[in-house]
């Protein structure tokens, strides 16, 4: 019984090493904003242009300077 008992307090007490989420992170954010922030960066990068987009001739540049001009 006692070994059980010095078994399960072992568990408890490596469940709690994990970081949480509101641990300090890579630069000055925390654990949870960090992954957060990677996984909006993952679903900007696979996002893909529309086939339109690339055609030449589709759209003409925005005049320079200011409106009225």
């Amino acid at each position: 019984m006692r070994n059980a008992a010095l078994a399960l307090l072992g568990a408890l007490a490596l469940a709690g090493c994990g970081k949480q989420d509101t641990d300090p992170g890579p630069g000055g954010v925390t654990v949870g904003e960090a992954k957060a922030l990677d996984e909006a960066a993952e679903m900007i990068d696979s996002r893909k242009l529309p086939s339109e987009a690339l055609e030449e001739g589709s759209a003409s540049p925005a005049p320079s300077g200011a409106p009225g001009q």
